[in-house]
This record gives C-alpha cells, sequence and structure tokens, in this order.
C-alpha cells in the first residue's frame, strides 16, 4: 500500500459558467445561448468591431433569432470607472434580460460591472476588493476577441479610478459569466503585438495559478473568491501550459495560422478557468505599478516579470519543486528532465520569441522608480496573500533589480 501523505489531501473549488463552449465556429451557438436568458439583449462591443461585418454579422443573427438587441460600443481603454453609468443606464432602459459582450478582456470586465450596476446601482467603488457584490448581476453572455485575459470565465473586472494611483478590482462569483463562447476564429485578426502580449499574460496567468499558495479555511468559513491552487486547478494549469509553450511563438510568428489560433485560445481559455479560482500573485501586484508609471499593456508587464519572478521564488525549496513540475508541462519533457532553472530559462525564451521585452529599464523605467513599485506593489494585498512565499519589500526589490537590469541565475538574461 502507498504510503499516505504528511499533507492533507487538498480540497477544490471551481467557479465556471453554466456553459463554455469552444472551437471553431462556436460564434453560431449565440443566438441560441442568448435567448436562454430573455428577449432584451444589450450588446457590449468593442469599439474596433462597429461597422464591421462579424458585428453586422452577429446583430443579424440575433434579430432573426427574434432578439430585441440594443449595442453599445462606447468603452473606454482601461475602463475609468465613472465610464460605466452610462452604459448601465443605457441596460436599464432597454430592460435589458442580459448582457452580450463580445470584445478584447476590457469589454468583457466592462460587461460584467455593467451588469453589475444595472441591478444594483452605484456608486462602483462600494463594490471594490472582494466578496462585496451582494447578490445575481444580469447574466453576461461573453464572447472573446483575444486569447489572454480568461475574462470570460474569472470573478474579477479590472477598472481604472481617477482617485486612485493603481487599477482597482471588483471580484465575486457573481460576477462569472453565465456562459463563454470562445471561438478562435474571432482571433484570427488580431495583431502580432496584442496575441503576443494577451498570450504570454495567459501563460502567467496558468503559472501563477500553479504555484500560488494553498488558502485553507475551516470548514463552514466562507471562502476567499481567490483560494490559492487546488486539486481542480493544478492539471488545468498544466494543460494550459502544454497549449501555450509549444504555441503561442507559431501563433505570433504566423498569424494566420488557424491551428495555432485554435492552440492558444485553448491554452488562454484554460488558464482563466485554472486562475479564475486560484488567483494570481507576484507577476499582477508588480505589474499594475508599473503598468501606471510606464503606459504599456498589462500582458506586456505580467511576460516580462514572470521569468524574474519565478528565479526568485525557486530560492523556496517547495515552490522550486511546483516549478519544475510547471516547466516540465510547458516544455513537455518528462519530469526527470524538469528543473526549476530550466522553467525560467524556457519562460524566458518564449518571451524572446514573441517579442516580449527583457528588462524593466527597457520600457523606460527609471531605477529611481523601483522603491515606489515595491511600496504601490505591497498595497495588492488580494494578491499577495496568495505568494507561495511571505513577500517582503526587500525580495520585491530583488524581483524588480533583477527584471531591471536583466539578470537570471545569476547571468544576463538578453
Amino acid at each position: 500500500m502507498p504510503e499516505q501523505p504528511e499533507q492533507p489531501d487538498p480540497p477544490g473549488t471551481l467557479r465556471l459558467p453554466a456553459r463554455v463552449h469552444f472551437g471553431h465556429g462556436t460564434r453560431r451557438l449565440l443566438p441560441g445561448i442568448t435567448a436562454l436568458h430573455g428577449r432584451r439583449v444589450l450588446l457590449v462591443a468593442d469599439p474596433f468591431l462597429a461597422g464591421t461585418p462579424l458585428l453586422g454579422d452577429l446583430t443579424g443573427s440575433l434579430a432573426r433569432a427574434g432578439l430585441d438587441v440594443r449595442t453599445y460600443s462606447d468603452i473606454t481603454p482601461e475602463l475609468p470607472a465613472g465610464t460605466l453609468d452610462a452604459a448601465a443606464e443605457a441596460a436599464r432602459e432597454h430592460r435589458a434580460h442580459s448582457v452580450l459582450a463580445i470584445g478584447g478582456g476590457s469589454t468583457l470586465d466592462a460587461a460584467k460591472l455593467i451588469a453589475l450596476l444595472c441591478v444594483h446601482g452605484g456608486p462602483l467603488d462600494q463594490y471594490y476588493g472582494e466578496n462585496r457584490v451582494p447578490g445575481p448581476v444580469l447574466p453576461v453572455v461573453a464572447v472573446p476577441t483575444t486569447a489572454g485575459t480568461g475574462s470570460e470565465v474569472t470573478p474579477v473586472a479590472v477598472v481604472s479610478d481617477p482617485a486612485r494611483e493603481l487599477k482597482v478590482g471588483v471580484s465575486s462569483p457573481f460576477l462569472v459569466p453565465a456562459a463563454a463562447v470562445v471561438d478562435p476564429g474571432l482571433t484570427l485578426g488580431a495583431p502580432r503585438d496584442v496575441t503576443a502580449f494577451s498570450g504570454i499574460d495567459a501563460l502567467v496567468h496558468a503559472a501563477e495559478s500553479y504555484t500560488a499558495r494553498a488558502l485553507h479555511t475551516d470548514a463552514g468559513a466562507d471562502l476567499p473568491v481567490f483560494t490559492g491552487h487546488n486539486a481542480l486547478t493544478e492539471p488545468v494549469a498544466l494543460r494550459a501550459a502544454q497549449h501555450l509553450g509549444a504555441w503561442l511563438p507559431v501563433a505570433v510568428r504566423e498569424p494566420s495560422h488557424r491551428h495555432a489560433r485554435h492552440q492558444v485560445a485553448l491554452g488562454a481559455l484554460l488558464a482563466g478557468v485554472s486562475f479564475g479560482s486560484a488567483g494570481t500573485h507576484l507577476c499582477h501586484a508588480l505589474q499594475y505599478p508599473i503598468g501606471a508609471l510606464t503606459g504599456t499593456p498589462h500582458g506586456l508587464g505580467t511576460g516580462l516579470l514572470l521569468p524574474y519572478v519565478l528565479d526568485t521564488l525557486r530560492e523556496d525549496p517547495g515552490t522550486a519543486v511546483r516549478i519544475a513540475s510547471f516547466g516540465a508541462a510547458l516544455e513537455d519533457v518528462p519530469a526527470s528532465d524538469a528543473s526549476a532553472a530550466r522553467t525560467v530559462a524556457a519562460a524566458a525564451g518564449i518571451n524572446r520569441a514573441v517579442g516580449v521585452p527583457a528588462t524593466l529599464s527597457g520600457i523606460g523605467l527609471t531605477r529611481a522608480q523601483l522603491p515606489r513599485v515595491a511600496d504601490l506593489a505591497l498595497t495588492a494585498t488580494r494578491l499577495l496573500s496568495i505568494a507561495p512565499v511571505e513577500p517582503t519589500r526587500d525580495m520585491l526589490l530583488g524581483i524588480l533589480d533583477r527584471a531591471y537590469t536583466g539578470i537570471l541565475d545569476g547571468r544576463r538574461a538578453a
């Protein structure tokens, strides 16, 4: 009989849409799926879709299914909190039964918050943080046109608030969409940088959810929205790494490669499934101030930081084992050939292959700004609470210093 482990068997938590559909052509399911939630629909569309055949075909198919659709596409980049009030009013005026969202991560996040405000009212800042949404919101049907954010299956939406230095999140199981339809064909027109930065962010989602500290709560206690790695998210994160590690560089190099788009979209969806319950940690905590200071895309920042975060975390023996296991999936090699150091090198190699900058100095951050970045990151308590080791200011500064100079394992990364 095998020996019993010293640690108790880990519990498992998944929070997912009631329906998730994946594959080329699944957009054809949208009229039927949307109709399940009522006839009146607010269609929240990414502004770049306005006037395109795609949006015209979608609204036409919804109309033929007997749905009464109002389209709203005034979505502002970075989602300033105050801009969502008008959208929520549009949903109320239309007496919407559901919100259908099609676009990138900001559009899907906007739809979640519109669905929240339409039912529960504002101001939005009363919901900042975890588990502050009082009840169900309008059903959201989420259709991503990029492969990366995973917002179509997660319980969080992120906005910028002029009163705060950093982006803020609203996290609640009530924000999980009612349905997700992920059609890889919708990503075929994505620009190279969008493919690269959204895809590498998905890889970070998989890596951080797999290495996140497991939060064990007492029986009957209210669960936090993000519980750390668990028995149900672990295999999903590893599967996401397999798809993304092999195929993200191909999708960036060959944008019309249909199979690569399929694989990357599947990897991004699986990474969203994993982090939607497990959560993310240090890369994201550090990126929020870095993105604010440099004006660079979210995925660029999290991807740039990933090798440096892993390189620091592998100094902890227990975390090093998990990093090595993740690397075995990422490179599709036997566990006996994997190591934490090899995983760090593989992550840096993927960054080079897809065009993620190697250093913070290369994206305009100055050394004098590093202490401020560390201090702001320390305020991201939700993210830091599931870091695999207890984060300190000195540790964060160490990561930032490595990322600023490009030093991995004592050697220059690029």
